[in-house]
């Protein structure tokens, strides 16, 4: 009984010491690394958040629900994280789908402006994805 309760001490030590801790690791927050292509990661978080998204011509029938607010916050962060190393001739694209999507990550915008948001954001993501293929 005596190991038993030894070990319970020790163990919860043990593993504590054998975790990386969060400031030292080198991943981003978007669970990429600082070494990983930035087209790659722009241009998936364009795609999943396309993936909720009405199609092209049909943006005023968007339902701006939480999931979709969600993923275009996640497709800012991540090109907000990436779009200093694309390539230079993205990069006006890459700040008007950092600005697009700051906007439209917020609940609180009326929905013709959401719209407008939307249409930008889909030309901008467009180039950034043409340029990166």
């Amino acid at each position: 009984m005596n190991r038993l309760a030894t070990v319970a001490l020790v163990l919860p030590l043990v593993l504590v010491g054998c975790q990386e801790s969060a400031s030292s690791s080198a991943k981003y927050s978007t669970g990429g690394d600082p070494t990983d292509d930035p087209c790659a990661r722009v241009v998936s978080a364009i795609g999943y958040a396309g993936l909720m998204l009405e199609p092209r011509g049909q943006e005023d029938r968007q339902d701006f629900e939480d999931a979709v607010i969600g993923r275009l916050a996640e497709a800012h962060g991540i090109t907000r994280e990436f779009a200093d190393r694309l390539p230079g001739s993205l990069r006006p694209a890459a700040e008007t789908v950092e600005l697009t999507t700051a906007r439209l990550s917020k609940s609180d915008v009326p929905r013709e402006r959401q719209v407008a948001l939307l249409k930008q954001y889909r030309a901008a993501a467009d180039q950034i994805v043409a340029g990166c293929t």
